[in-house]
């Protein structure tokens, strides 16, 4: 399955030094998993957690799973080695922290020609260059670094997030004009599950693709609230339905539920019927 084509409501950081998460991930209802060499890890161990890192990749067993893994910056005196590692490691993508324009993409396609990358879009001015880091060719998904980029604005954490909305909306603006994949940031409280549940339906409401995500225990959470519930499943192809019949009928609308269906509807209930049905037989296979 083309990366572009699968979920992914639910991304977890494992840190690239520890060996028994990383395993355990095998086992995990997640759609992504995201191998961290950077902030996850000491800088004492990042040489030893790159080479852990390539060793699990080699041995697989991650199913459908896709398989991102965070390099540290070409910046750092891990990144090149990091990046190089890559190539036919086995991973679906790198991810790129602190993309600030398409020039740090392209310092990175030069060594990494094999595989996806995406960007961690993290500071103001990876917000304000998001449209032309997302169409960069290589690029095929953002990250939202929420944590830094608070840092970066100094702005104060609330439930509603309301100093990170412009940030959040622009970036997904950018990912959606160029067909990027975008992802949430973490939700920091781990054990806080309403307060989870309260940001990944905001995230989705937005129009994210799902979430980051800092624990196993997030896992279902974000699952669920990405997912197409039963009711909007049953709702679609009553729409779908009742426009096919109105459209033989020489009709330009259909009627369901008090509300107008046109052909922009139709689409939109196709593409949550095929992702619902993409989740299924996903979740079947793990």
């Amino acid at each position: 399955m083309n990366i572009s084509d699968r979920p992914f409501r639910s991304v977890l950081y494992v840190p690239g030094s520890r060996e028994r998460a990383l395993d355990k991930a095998r086992e995990l209802r997640v759609d992504a998993v995201i191998m961290d060499l950077e902030d996850a890890v000491a800088p004492d161990r990042k040489s030893r957690a790159r080479e852990l890192v390539v060793d699990t990749l080699n041995a697989g067993g991650y199913g459908n799973r896709t398989i991102i893994v965070r390099v540290n910056g070409l910046d750092t005196r891990w990144g090149p080695d990091d990046v190089a590692a890559m190539e036919n490691a086995g991973a679906d993508a790198v991810l790129l922290p602190k993309v600030e324009s398409a020039a740090n993409v392209d310092e990175v396609a030069e060594t990494v020609n094999s595989i996806d990358l995406w960007a961690m879009i993290e500071t103001p001015s990876g917000v304000i260059h998001a449209s032309e880091i997302a169409a960069h060719p290589r690029l095929k998904g953002f990250i939202l670094g929420t944590n830094d980029l608070a840092r970066c604005l100094n702005s104060r954490p609330r439930p509603d997030r309301t100093p990170l909305l412009a940030s959040l909306q622009f970036a997904l603006l950018a990912a959606r004009a160029h067909h990027v994949i975008c992802v949430d940031g973490v939700y920091n409280a781990f054990r806080d599950e309403e307060g989870l549940r309260a940001e990944c339906v905001q995230g989705r409401d937005m129009g994210y693709d799902g979430k980051t995500l800092i624990h196993p225990a997030q896992v279902a959470i974000a699952n669920e609230v990405f997912a197409p519930t039963a009711e909007e499943v049953s709702l679609a192809k009553r729409r779908i339905e009742a426009f096919e019949t109105a459209e033989a009928s020489g009709e330009g609308v259909a009627v369901v539920d008090g509300s107008i269906v046109e052909n922009l509807h139709v689409e939109t209930d196709r593409a949550l019927l095929a992702r619902a049905e993409t989740i299924s037989a996903l979740e079947n296979a793990k």
